[in-house]
C-alpha cells in the first residue's frame, strides 16, 4: 500500500531486481494535475508526471473522493494529449480500470465523547485548516473583516497547522480581529482541539482545492454547521443549503451569523457524517486491498 508521492514506477523495478513480485495498491489522497501552484512555481509538472507514472505501475488505485478521480482522469487526458507523435489516449482505460473511489474513514469515538457547549449569544465562527495558500485564508479574513467593519457581531476561532512561510494575513488578522477572537493558533492536544471544535457553531472553508476536507468533517461531527464552496469535493459531501457560490461567502455568512441559532443538532451532524464513519468504510478497503 502506497501513498501519492511515491515513484511507484521506480519501487517496482526496485521490487523486481530484488526478485519480489509483489501486488501494489496506490491511494491518492490529492493529485497535482489541479493542485493551485504558486506564481512562477514550475515543480508542479515534475508532480503531474509521478502521479501518471505512478498510477501506470499500480495494480490498484484508490482516490479519495469522486472529484478527485475525476479531476486526475482529466488532467491525465491533457496530459498525454502532449505526446502529439504517438497515441496514448488508451492509458485512460488501462487508469479507469484499475480505478475505484474510497472515502476516508474516521473513527469519531472520541469526537463523540464528549456532547457540544451550549448555546451562545454570538455565534462562534471556525476556521481549522492548514495555514497555507490553497485555503485561501485572505478571503476569509477579508469577509470577516468586513463583516466586523460594518458592526456584526461573532466570534471566532483558528486553527490549523503553520508553517515557516506562511501567509502573511494570519498576523495581520490576529490584529485585527483580535476583540473577535477565542483561540487563534495550532493546539498539540488533541483533547483540546475537539473541545475548540465543540465551541463551534459554523465552520468556514475559502478552499481553492479540495479533494476530500476532514477538518471540515471533523467540525461537522463536533456540532458546527459547514459552510463551504459550491464545488471541489464538498458537492459530494454536503447538500447544497450547506454551499455558498463563487464570491458568495459574505452574505451566505452574514445570513447564518443573524439566524437565531440556526446551527447543526446532533442528528443533522450524524447524518451528515456517519457515511465517512471508519466502521462502515472498512469492508470496503479490505476488499480493495486483497489481491487473493
Amino acid at each position: 500500500l502506497c501513498s501519492t508521492f511515491l515513484d511507484v514506477a521506480l519501487l517496482r523495478s526496485l521490487l523486481f531486481t530484488a526478485g519480489l513480485n509483489l501486488p501494489v495498491a496506490v491511494y491518492f489522497h490529492e493529485n497535482q494535475f489541479v493542485y493551485p501552484a504558486r506564481p512562477g512555481d514550475s515543480s508542479r509538472f515534475q508532480f503531474t508526471a509521478l502521479n501518471f507514472t505512478t498510477a501506470l505501475a499500480a495494480d490498484r488505485l484508490g482516490f479519495n473522493s469522486r472529484y478527485n478521480l475525476e479531476t486526475f482522469m482529466q488532467g491525465v487526458g491533457a496530459y498525454l494529449q502532449k505526446a502529439t507523435d504517438m497515441d496514448l489516449s488508451s492509458c485512460l482505460d488501462t487508469l479507469a480500470e484499475k480505478s475505484t473511489i474510497l472515502y476516508p474513514g474516521l473513527d469519531f469515538s472520541r469526537m463523540d465523547a464528549e456532547q457540544s457547549m451550549p448555546g451562545r449569544e454570538v455565534p462562534v465562527i471556525v476556521w481549522n485548516h492548514r495555514w497555507e495558500h490553497d485555503k485561501d485564508p485572505d478571503t476569509f479574513f477579508r469577509v470577516l473583516g468586513e463583516l466586523a467593519a460594518e458592526g456584526v457581531e461573532f466570534r471566532l476561532i483558528v486553527l490549523g497547522q503553520s508553517f515557516l512561510r506562511r501567509p502573511k494575513v494570519f498576523a495581520l488578522a490576529g490584529e485585527k480581529l483580535r476583540r473577535h477572537i477565542i483561540h487563534f493558533g495550532y493546539v498539540d492536544s488533541e483533547r483540546d482541539y475537539l473541545r475548540l471544535l465543540r465551541r463551534g457553531d459554523i465552520v468556514v472553508s475559502t478552499a481553492r482545492h479540495e479533494f476530500f476536507g476532514l477538518a471540515v468533517l471533523e467540525a461537522v461531527r463536533c456540532g458546527c454547521r459547514p459552510l463551504v464552496p459550491d464545488g471541489l469535493a464538498y458537492r459530494e459531501l454536503y447538500p447544497e443549503r450547506y454551499r455558498y457560490p463563487a464570491g458568495g461567502l459574505k452574505p451566505a455568512l452574514r445570513s447564518l451569523i443573524s439566524q437565531p441559532r440556526a446551527i447543526m443538532d446532533r442528528n443533522e451532524s450524524r447524518a451528515l457524517t456517519e457515511p465517512y464513519s471508519w466502521p462502515r468504510l472498512a469492508p470496503a478497503y479490505r476488499d480493495w486491498l486483497s489481491f487473493s
